[in-house]
């Protein structure tokens, strides 16, 4: 048995230790935002949070993240109440087709804790393990910018508390 921390719940996983996360998340515990895109960690649509930073789960094997703190796009807010960089790609309407965007948003999430107001040159730095076909890149790059205003915005507005997800 492996134990995952996953969205802040624990959970016990019956796999064999080299199975890519991408599996257990989609098929054991059924969160579904992060896609099976190339299967060689390449493109990005598989991307979640371990301990903060973007991880490619498809070539991730599950034993390698036991211990850590892993977060989906699921657990960063949800269609009732999504959390500030969903809401920027909803508002900026950032999708296309939306295979890449839960991706996007896992590298964007990463790099507005680390950096509260990136530069252009960092914000495309940060994107660039993700790959969209659609072209929405412009938009892409508007959402991050419009989500790292609403999460400095938040922790102005409530010092003492915290800002973002």
């Amino acid at each position: 048995m492996i134990t995952l921390s996953v969205n802040g719940r624990d959970h016990q996983i019956d796999a064999d230790p080299a199975t890519p996360l991408l599996y257990v998340l989609r098929d054991d515990l059924h969160l579904n935002a992060a896609k099976f895109g190339c299967g060689l960690g390449q493109c990005g649509s598989c991307m979640v949070l371990a301990d903060g930073l973007p991880v490619v789960s498809c070539v991730t094997p599950v034993v390698a993240l036991e211990g850590r703190r892993i977060r989906t796009v699921e657990g960063l807010g949800g269609a009732d109440d999504p959390g500030p960089v969903q809401r920027a790609f909803i508002d900026e309407q950032a999708a296309q087709c939306g295979y890449c965007i839960p991706g996007f948003i896992i590298s964007a999430q990463a790099l507005l804790e680390r950096t509260p107001s990136p530069s252009d040159a960092e914000i495309r730095t940060a994107l660039k393990p993700n790959l969209c076909r659609c072209g929405t890149h412009i938009r892409i790059l508007r959402a991050v910018r419009r989500a790292a205003d609403a999460m400095r915005t938040s922790v102005a507005a409530n010092p003492g508390g915290e800002g973002g997800q």
